[in-house]
């Protein structure tokens, strides 16, 4: 069918926009037809969301759908970032996508800061992503018997799981109990990928298996939000998701005192009474600066799911002075959840941020890119928040924000 027609019997109600791929056989084709309508429909022109170097048919049963083009956000980079770490061992320019003033600038003082220090050490400590059925049981005592189940029969469960994926190897199951509620929080290796989907098919063909064998057992849901996904929570906090990843520095006292004219003492006095006392009091699942704003940076330029955030940036700042005199700094992000295949990291920008890092596509040996890539962003993260913490102690913030977030703006 030709373009115009298919906006035709759009404008008339003959097809719903979902239905266009089939109609044209071509997503990028279905992509125009839906802008064309939008803009006539609306009165207005589409063309920045149209100027797009994605191929729809790349995106098309994969990233989104009813496609009308895409959104750009400014792409700054920060660096050098000097990390020495298991699997990312060198200097690195780091990709920041966001339309916050100051970030990029922020980011980039703190790499310089950390680098001429000796660079940031990172190293993940924990790496599984997972996913919670919940299991329905006739009672509380029933539900102990069906965790004792579970725990006989775990080979059993382990080769149903990993026979959905060649990547994927289930590492440990998880059981929570509420009255007669059970929750299976199984958790995975998923390679060089965030893995969220993988784990879901996983967990389904387990959650078939236990049901044909277990008759009291009866699923509620494949996701019984003990996973946890996309919310603040105490329990990837304590026994993460994705990678738990600690990023840490020392800072001299003399190299403190020549840049800024600030001590090592002035740092941790922010760091207690700001980010650990002022968290506390707010009852925060962040005891940090701005974790957020470097992960979701991150994430857009390096197509992560942006939704995973949320878990993500939890964590915690810590700063004080070590036997030397000097600064020591870290940083904790137990639930950090990313990968270098699958989602938005095929995407032709997304792709090329990844390079930029040296971490585009599968590892060797198979899931060093993904942990590569959160040993990176702990160390950014590391560089945002010790920057942070100088620029408020001096007083900066409001400066660096009225001088690089407002330009022309009164």
């Amino acid at each position: 069918m030709e373009l115009e027609d298919v906006v035709k019997m759009l404008e008339e109600g003959k097809v719903k926009m979902h239905e266009l791929e089939g109609l044209l056989k071509d997503p990028n084709a279905a992509t125009r037809a839906r802008r064309l309508f939008l803009e006539r429909r609306l009165g207005i022109k589409l063309n920045a969301i149209g100027s797009t170097v994605i191929d729809f048919n790349q995106v098309y049963g994969r990233n989104t759908e009813n496609t009308i083009g895409a959104v750009q956000v400014p792409l700054g980079v920060a660096g050098p970032l000097l990390v020495k770490g298991v699997y990312a061992n060198g200097l690195y320019y780091v990709p920041l996508a966001t339309t916050e003033g100051a970030l990029v600038a922020s980011v980039n003082r703190g790499a310089k800061v950390i680098t001429e220090n000796g660079g940031a050490r990172s190293i993940v400590v924990k790496d599984g992503m997972a996913r919670a059925p919940l299991f329905r049981l006739p009672t509380a005592t029933d539900a102990v018997d069906f965790i004792n189940w579970i725990n006989t029969n775990i080979d059993k469960i382990r080769e149903v799981a990993e026979s959905s994926s060649r990547h994927l190897r289930l590492k440990e199951i998880q059981p929570f109990i509420n009255g007669n509620n059970a929750w299976l929080r199984l958790v995975f290796s998923t390679g060089d990928a965030m893995g969220m989907n993988m784990v879901t098919i996983a967990s389904e063909r387990v959650a078939q298996w236990i049901e044909g064998n277990y008759p009291k057992a009866k699923l509620i849901t494949v996701s019984g939000n003990m996973c946890v996904d996309k919310k603040p929570n105490a329990v990837n906090f304590l026994l993460g998701r994705g990678k738990t990843v600690i990023s840490e520095a020392t800072v001299s006292r003399r190299y403190l005192m020549e840049r800024f004219n600030i001590t090592p003492e002035e740092v941790v006095n922010v760091n207690v009474r700001k980010n650990l006392l002022g968290s506390a009091y707010a009852h925060s699942y962040g005891f940090n600066a701005h974790f957020a704003n470097i992960v979701a940076a991150m994430f857009i330029a390096t197509g992560q799911d942006v939704a995973q955030v949320v878990e993500s940036s939890m964590g915690i700042t810590w700063a004080e002075v070590d036997d030397n005199g000097d600064l020591y700094v870290s940083v904790t992000l137990p639930s950090l959840e990313v990968g270098t295949v699958g989602g938005g990291t095929g995407l032709p920008t997304q792709r090329e941020a990844l390079q930029m890092l040296g971490v585009q596509g599968g590892g060797d040996p198979p899931g060093s890119n993904a942990l590569k890539l959160a040993e990176i962003i702990a160390a950014a993260v590391l560089a945002g928040e010790l920057n942070l913490l100088i620029a408020q102690h001096r007083r900066e913030l409001g400066k660096a924000h009225e001088r690089l977030g407002r330009a022309g703006r009164t």
